[in-house]
């Protein structure tokens, strides 16, 4: 009789043991289907969530699988989560995905329209009552840019012919909603903006001094290990987003009001960003 107990007990646990072990696996084998979507921290965390839920409910439902967020802090870290492979997809500036190209080989799979243009523009921003007329006028003034690794930044500002020394100070403020209230709030002479973000404040408070040559714009991209056929699916329906189906216009819009959609885009057409960044690439080594 106690055998028979002995062999039951014994039974009851191999089950028990099997079952977890079974669990495990298929919450493993759910958790590796899942695809992690990062980005370049533009605003806060709550506004990038609103930004880019309505892009991964697109996705996860298309590609039937489960595609959640997870938002970065700062640029460096959205560079690390996609060079590293702790994010599968990334929205990213042109300066991070070659610094995420470079450090874990990560690839293109479509770059953003905006207002018709597969490009954008960089603008140097003042107070709209202010009396800096030109560039030359912000030698001696103070400056406000984005995130320290956002070098075709000071790129952009040492093209229009101001070296960072000949500014009375300058500092990084984070996400480019900072700088424009910054420089609104005449706590900054100028400052520099996402074109979007400064035709988003033209009018109403801020106004445009200077605007960078026409540059490859923001993008997608994923990490070395996303395997071809998902990288080929998530090309073909980020380039499926249509603004004239008014479900893929919200998509679209949500992510940002100015742009269009996306298109086809490879890593030649950053050589541009590489050239201007380059000086500044040297000098953070």
């Amino acid at each position: 009789m106690f055998k028979s107990s002995e062999l039951v007990v014994k039974n009851t646990l191999m089950f028990m043991l099997a079952f977890i072990l079974l669990s495990s696996f298929i919450c493993s084998a759910r958790a590796d289907n899942e695809l992690e979507f990062g980005s370049v921290a533009m605003d806060i965390p709550a506004v990038m969530h609103e930004r880019l839920s309505p892009l991964t409910r697109y996705l996860s439902q298309s590609l039937n699988r489960k595609v959640s967020l997870k938002l970065s802090p700062n640029m460096g870290g959205a560079i690390k989560e996609v060079a590293t492979g702790k994010v599968d997809i990334a929205y990213l500036t042109p300066v991070a995905y070659l610094k995420a190209h470079e450090q874990g080989d990560a690839r293109l799979v479509a770059k953003t329209v905006t207002k018709g243009k597969a490009s954008f523009q960089l603008m140097i921003v003042v107070k709209e009552d202010s009396p800096i007329q030109d560039v030359s006028d912000l030698v001696g003034k103070s400056f406000a840019f984005g995130d320290k690794r956002a070098l075709l930044q000071r790129a952009t500002v040492v093209d229009a012919g101001v070296t960072l020394d000949q500014f009375s100070e300058y500092r990084f403020l984070g996400h480019y909603d900072n700088i424009a209230r910054a420089v609104a709030n005449g706590d900054f002479a100028a400052g520099i903006l996402k074109d979007t973000m400064a035709f988003k404040w033209q009018f109403k408070g801020l106004r445009i001094l200077h605007q960078s040559p026409a540059l490859p714009p923001y993008n997608i991209a994923v990490a070395k290990h996303v395997d071809d056929k998902t990288v080929n699916d998530l090309r073909r329906l980020f380039l499926s987003l249509d603004k004239k189906n008014p479900e893929h216009l919200k998509i679209i819009k949500a992510l940002d009001k100015k742009y269009d959609g996306f298109a086809a885009t490879d890593d030649t057409e950053y050589d541009v960003v590489r050239k201007m960044i380059k000086p500044f690439v040297v000098k953070n080594k």
